[in-house]
């Protein structure tokens, strides 16, 4: 029996023919195969040296690019990636983020993120994502997150599409089955003191 592996170890969601093609259109192929029940697992990244700050470690604004570059991805998997937006005028802007900075990346860590579909509506998906490095495991950074679907003719919020609702949907009832990662819901506050 082959060694159980941890999500971030896995090289990714996706088939390579699926991810070849949803590089070249931009959009899940129509045949995309049934939601597995694991946190989606985005590219691995490296660590940019213009991302390096002075403190000799990843500045917080580049986790925050990272993150979007996954949710990026994600939206592939979702069908509502570049392809979306240019022939039916949709995307999506985040309401609300939360980011806590949990363990230093420098300059040479591969970064694996982890993403989660925690709930999803006919407008809105809250999503949870996890920054781990790509080969230790160990957790860095998560990110909380409220996207909301535009029309971006009238630029307003408005609701998905059917079709994407009913994948958008599939998905959230595959992730529904995980355990919920630690960290979800929390908020900036200073502890008391006692």
């Amino acid at each position: 029996m082959p060694p159980t592996e941890e999500p971030w170890q896995r090289t990714s969601n996706r088939s390579s023919q699926a991810t070849g093609r949803i590089a070249r259109e931009g959009h899940m192929p129509e045949t995309a195969t049934a939601p597995k029940a694991e946190p989606f697992r985005a590219s691995i990244m490296q660590i940019e040296p213009q991302w390096i700050d002075y403190n000799g470690h990843l500045n917080m604004a580049y986790y925050n690019v990272m993150f979007d570059r996954a949710i990026d991805e994600f939206w592939l998997e979702l069908g509502i990636g570049p392809v979306y937006k240019k022939e039916r005028h949709g995307s999506t802007f985040t309401a609300e983020c939360h980011v806590r900075y949990l363990r230093e990346i420098h300059l040479g860590d591969p970064v694996r993120i982890l993403v989660w579909l925690l709930e999803a509506d006919d407008k809105r998906l809250h999503t949870f994502e996890e920054m781990r490095h790509a080969t230790e495991g160990w957790l860095s950074a998560t990110s909380e997150n409220m996207s909301l679907h535009m029309d971006m003719n009238a630029r307003r919020v408005a609701a998905f599409p059917p079709d994407i609702q009913q994948r958008i949907a599939g998905i959230a009832r595959a992730h529904s089955d995980l355990a919920r990662p630690e960290g979800i819901g929390r908020s900036v506050a200073m502890p008391s003191k006692r």
